[in-house]
């Protein structure tokens, strides 16, 4: 089995990229592009025929005041001429979707090309956008370069086509990115605004949010700038003098029964609910969300505003005799919370090894922030390159040309740096589409597929894209955010006690008949030593699924249930 070289798409960074092929054995150094605020997306040198695309809407700056102005930046956008052909040759093709920028010459972009990864052309887009993304990327800080990721025109992104009842927790439960100063929702107009309180964290957010193809509520939201405003002074001085953020921590709370009994609270006082917490809180601002823990007798109050959160947090005890002896102060913004799939991407960016985490300071929102884009950038230069501007944020990668025996369990042996949604294999055809969680693993596994090779049992693989699945449910996103997979972990098994009975229970063919109720099972593992299996689906719904049911089965009521780690998102294999 051949393994494809790199532990990261940033490895080949450094330096030019060679191609195998005679005709192509020369480098492709990056283009140096001047960077406006957000990537020029100009990927491929003259010689490989670029078309010039016209921007159509761009990057408006918009601001929210009473008078709605609209600037332009113009940046010339360039995307590879003929570059289609790494989709699918037997009718699965990337689907379209809205984009700010339109072909001048559509019909001379979609001309065809040769197809697989055995193409010339194929194998020369992959390399140079990833050598060329690194052109408008500059490098992270702690890693030896002294510019720094924050040209961002504003610190407001814009954001069109939002439904007209959005909400403000609707809308920031998409926001994982940095501390929000601000949200303005104007329903009338059908957009919002929301406003970071730096401008490295509003770039975060504005790329992943073209990179995943935001949507919201079945609509597909166009995302720019919003005009730049100097951040309030009083703001300003609260972030830096208190760290302050838009979230209000209240402690010393009648949270009720379930109360710890070491929580210095007074139980004579009446059980704080919900609806009292908003009543109380609302005359401050709009509020977004609100989260009691009942066993240590505090809650979180998210403010839209930092400057609400502000005069809450100065004034609510003096104004309300309820609070006079809490604690009051400020929490951490839930959209500045960097979760395990940002740490995982970051790691696999840098070339972390799995467990050395520690030795970088995987704490710092910054470091983690200029990874995230960087990388965002790369996938975005391979996915266009490749797949033409439609193919952006496609998360689908296609494998031709399999063997006629082949199985799922080996498939996902040879697939790596990403966690799977799913995975699905056409027998009868050869052919298998593999649907990566995010599109940055997905671009990373094409590109180095297509540059090396995949091959299971001997036989070499074609790569290509499969049809752009659209964006993440946000729902299964927060899932995967807090350890979802597709692998069920089962643990404090009592093999010794089982083998011993007249007819073993945990037996593979057993397990795979009870866990296969919720959907398909690619591969059952033992670890008889820890006491412990694995039960890998093919499709990371079927194993939350699986997960929430198996708990109400008798056999399985005293044992540990959780998700285990997907083998697919290990760092790749290194070519030996």
């Amino acid at each position: 089995m051949h393994s494809y070289n790199t532990s990261s798409m940033n490895q080949l960074f450094n330096s030019d990229v060679h191609f195998p092929n005679t005709n192509l054995s020369r480098s492709v150094s990056p283009e140096q592009s001047a960077y406006g605020g957000a990537p020029t997306n100009q990927l491929l040198q003259s010689r490989y025929n670029s078309v010039e695309l016209q921007p159509q809407n761009e990057y408006p700056l918009l601001s929210y005041d009473n008078k709605t102005q609209i600037q332009f930046q113009r940046r010339p956008q360039r995307v590879s001429q003929g570059m289609n052909f790494g989709n699918l040759q037997d009718g699965e093709s990337a689907s379209a979707f809205s984009t700010p920028y339109l072909l001048q010459n559509n019909q001379r972009l979609m001309q065809s090309q040769p197809q697989g990864p055995q193409s010339e052309y194929a194998l020369a887009a992959a390399a140079a956008a990833v050598a060329n993304a690194n052109a408008f990327m500059p490098s992270i800080p702690q890693l030896g370069n002294s510019r720094n990721f924050n040209n961002a025109p504003s610190k407001t992104v814009y954001l069109g086509n939002t439904p007209p009842t959005l909400t403000v927790k609707e809308l920031l439960d998409h926001v994982r990115s940095g501390v929000v100063e601000d949200v303005k929702i104007l329903p009338d107009k059908m957009c919002a605004f929301v406003s970071f309180v730096d401008e490295s964290a509003a770039l975060l957010f504005h790329s992943d949010a073209i990179l995943k193809r935001l949507h919201i509520d079945g609509r597909d939201i166009k995302i720019g700038w919003g005009k730049p405003t100097p951040i309030d002074p009083v703001i300003a001085t609260a972030v830096a003098n208190d760290g302050a953020t838009r979230n209000v921590y209240i402690g010393q709370l009648n949270t009720g029964p379930n109360l710890a009994a070491q929580a210095s609270v007074d139980l004579s006082e009446p059980v704080i609910t919900e609806e009292k917490l908003r009543l109380d809180m609302q005359e401050f601002g709009e509020i977004d969300c609100i989260k009691i823990v009942e066993d240590r007798g505090i809650a979180f109050v998210h403010f839209a505003s930092i400057l609400n959160a502000i005069k809450a947090v100065t004034s609510l005890a003096t104004i309300n005799p309820y609070y006079k002896n809490k604690k009051i102060f400020y929490g951490k913004d839930r959209c500045a919370f960097i979760t395990k799939t940002q740490q995982h991407n970051a790691a696999q960016f840098l070339g972390v090894q799995p467990g050395m985490e520690g030795l970088v300071q995987f704490s710092d929102s910054e470091l983690i922030s200029n990874a995230l884009l960087q990388q965002s950038a790369a996938a975005a230069a391979i996915a266009t390159s490749a797949g033409g501007p439609n193919n952006l944020g496609n998360r689908t990668v296609y494998l031709g040309n399999l063997p006629k025996d082949v199985k799922v369990e080996e498939i996902c042996n040879v697939v790596r740096g990403g966690l799977l949604q799913n995975i699905k294999v056409l027998v009868d055809r050869h052919v298998c589409f593999v649907t990566f969680i995010d599109p940055t693993a997905a671009a990373q596994f094409y590109a180095m597929s297509s540059l090396h090779g995949i091959t299971i049992q001997k036989r070499r693989c074609r790569v290509g894209w499969g049809k752009h699945p659209g964006s993440l449910e946000n729902a299964l996103a927060l899932a995967v955010s807090n350890g979802a997979s597709r692998n069920v972990y089962v643990g404090n098994i009592n093999f010794t006690l089982d083998n011993e009975g007249e007819k073993p229970f945990f037996t593979e063919s057993n397990l795979r008949a009870i866990f296969q109720q919720w959907g398909e099972v690619e591969q059952i593992n033992f670890l008889p030593e820890r006491n412990c299996c694995f039960i890998n689906y093919t499709n990371i719904s079927n194993a939350i699924l699986a997960i929430d049911k198996i708990k109400g089965h008798p056999a399985f009521k005293d044992l540990k249930i959780n998700f285990g780690k997907d083998r697919c998102g290990n760092v790749p294999h290194q070519v030996r």
